[in-house]
């Protein structure tokens, strides 16, 4: 059976269980792995960048923050709240900023652009804290859930289960056309640039451009998972446009395996399991972020390929 076929094969597998999950599940749990669908996307999407560009970012919480304050700006000006107006002010907002953070941070490599990233994160995050009147600043923005709507087909409230199937289709349908824009030839130049940059600009191809359409591209998927948590939430909240989301994402990426996509999101699932069940454990009196990242370095020291690393290796003795 060809390598084709065992991938397939087990995606099937996996949206199975996905599918029927919220079936099953009680309804904190069904909304706690929606939201590990929706990590998971924001994972894959700096992946982009980190595993087959080599271009570690630290700005993707504004990225993933805008998409969330773009959506709830949509849901708050247009009446009723409009599900498709969100997703697209949403990836408005975020493809505007990464079109701004990839004009200036592409010029740099390495340890440059990553600081450079981190700062234009930053930078939102204070024109977003600090603009109260439109933002709602510390507060942040309440907003109603809004219904799924086929114009002159279909409209419903969401539910849980339903919002959970929604997420799982447009996490899956992103995941799907990232493995598909990957393998093709602009997926091939990305991974070039990563091996050898001197040598991909040396054979003719325009490493900046390529650098810029990959941070858009990552921006936009990152923009997507926000308005997917702001819709499941119904709030958008500075604290999600702080450095510390990026520091997340790029922890989702070493823990699954970078350069991968579906290695980001099974880091997300294990991060946040982790962290649901360390916080449950100790509670308020010991700071359960300490074993937790006992936990990340150990991982990182026995683990480096991460999680569909190790899997791999062992799966294939």
């Amino acid at each position: 059976m060809s390598h084709t076929a065992v991938f397939w094969i087990g995606f099937s597998v996996v949206m199975a269980l996905l599918i029927i999950a919220p079936l099953v599940l009680p309804e904190y749990w069904r909304r706690f792995l929606t939201e590990i669908l929706i990590w998971g996307l924001l994972a894959m999407s700096s992946d982009i960048l980190i595993g087959y560009t080599g271009m570690v970012s630290f700005g993707h919480s504004a990225f993933f923050g805008l998409g969330m304050y773009g959506a709830a700006a949509a849901l708050l000006i247009v009446s009723p709240p409009n599900l498709w107006f969100a997703i697209l002010f949403g990836l408005g907002g975020a493809a505007g900023a990464a079109l701004f953070v990839a004009y200036f941070s592409t010029r740099l490599r390495d340890i440059y652009f990553a600081i450079t990233t981190l700062i234009f994160s930053q930078i939102f995050y204070v024109i977003i804290f600090t603009w109260t009147e439109v933002t709602g600043g510390e507060n942040g923005l309440i907003f109603s859930r809004p219904h799924f709507t086929i114009p002159f087909l279909y409209d419903t409230r969401f539910s849980t289960a339903t919002l959970h199937w929604f997420v799982l289709a447009v996490v899956a349908g992103s995941y799907v056309l990232l493995r598909r824009i990957m393998q093709s030839p602009f997926g091939m130049v990305l991974q070039s640039i990563r091996e050898n940059e001197a040598r991909t600009r040396a054979i003719g191809y325009p490493v900046e451009r390529y650098k810029i359409v990959a941070v858009m591209l990552s921006g936009l998927f990152a923009g997507l998972a926000g308005v997917l948590y702001a819709v499941q939430n119904q709030f958008a909240a500075a604290e999600f446009v702080f450095f510390t989301t990026s520091g997340d994402t790029v922890i989702f990426n070493v823990m699954g395996g970078i350069g991968t996509l579906v290695g980001p999101i099974i880091g997300a699932g294990f991060f946040q399991l982790i962290r649901e069940l360390l916080s449950r454990i100790f509670g308020d009196q010991f700071p359960y972020l300490i074993p937790l990242g006992v936990i990340f370095i150990v991982m990182i020291i026995f683990l480096p390929q991460g999680l569909l690393g190790f899997a791999r290796r062992w799966l294939n003795r």
